[in-house]
């Protein structure tokens, strides 16, 4: 306790989330503290582009934007440590934050540490991600204008992004491992009546080839072993997100896949704490959104504080 340093507010994670709530912090004048996390910027700063965020109609690249919000939260008092937390307890007040860079308490804490997509951890897929390999049809399906893609899952989640990017693209290959979907009834219906959908049964993705963008898949037939090829512009991965939430295991109300309980003022099972971002949302996943929860959670922090 006396090597630790006292904070009024600790933020985790510098994505949309983390740095809204650090700028509404700042300007409260709370002198928030952000532990960036191993990811500064958070996934959107992997975005090569980013379209569908307000006050930018000819876009906006995900690290700039990233930059900005720091640099727009920092003017008014936000304190940056690129650190990653490696312990939090909450179980006595103040609260105890742990990073490779020190050790904190805090007296009120927001978690927005994300979500990361579930990779397919095959040859080409890092290379390629933002050059043709994306995880968010909503963010990326206008740059496939035209062009023939390939959706990976048999989820909700794949069904739907997959019907999304026919909006945009002149087919949608869904390349499933079994030869029967997960996704419910009425998104099963929709795809298989699109004509712009087609299923690539009992297959699953070994490799993404492309020279700077992808060109092509080689696929592995589940059954026969056989291997194929397809030719594709890009390639849609769908096999679930993973909240950034170990940390808070047995400590906070989280839901079966791990995705923090809050109520619609950001407020966990235990007071003090908040959450924000794709930490505690599992369904819109988007920079608005997460920027959104990131600021309420801050004028609650704000009030709570008050209190």
């Amino acid at each position: 306790m006396a090597n630790s340093k006292h904070e009024k507010l600790i933020i985790l994670g510098s994505g949309p989330a983390g740095l809204a709530a650090a700028l509404y912090a700042a300007r409260a004048e709370l002198s928030p503290l952000v532990i960036s996390g191993i990811e500064p910027g958070g996934q959107a700063s992997t975005t090569n582009i980013i379209e569908n965020y307000p006050g930018f109609p000819d876009g906006v690249g995900g690290a700039e934007l990233g930059e900005l919000f720091q640099k727009q939260a920092e003017k008014f008092g936000a304190r940056i440590e690129f650190a990653t937390a490696t312990k939090v307890d909450l179980s006595h007040h103040p609260f105890l934050i742990k990073t490779d860079s020190g050790e904190y308490r805090t007296e009120s804490l927001i978690i927005a540490t994300g979500a990361s997509p579930v990779h397919l951890n095959i040859p080409g897929e890092k290379e390629l991600t933002g050059k043709g390999v994306s995880y968010c049809a909503t963010c990326d399906g206008w740059f496939f204008k035209g062009k023939n893609v390939a959706v990976v899952g048999g989820g909700d989640s794949a069904l739907e992004e997959a019907l999304f990017l026919t909006r945009f693209a002149s087919s949608v290959k869904i390349i499933h491992r079994r030869d029967a979907l997960r996704a419910g009834a009425i998104l099963q219906k929709r795809a298989k009546e699109n004509p712009a959908i087609s299923f690539v049964w009992n297959s699953v993705v070994e490799e993404i080839k492309g020279d700077g963008k992808v060109s092509e898949l080689i696929l592995r037939n589940t059954i026969s072993r056989e291997i194929s090829k397809i030719a594709v512009d890009g390639i849609f991965i769908f096999i679930g997100h993973t909240p950034n939430t170990q940390l808070f295991e047995g400590q906070l109300d989280m839901d079966e896949k791990g995705f923090i309980r809050c109520n619609q003022f950001m407020e966990t099972s235990i007071p003090g704490v908040f959450a924000a971002g794709e930490a505690a949302d599992s369904h819109f996943r988007q920079v608005i959104t997460s920027a959104g929860m990131g600021a309420a959670a801050a004028i609650q922090v704000t009030h709570y504080l008050e209190r």
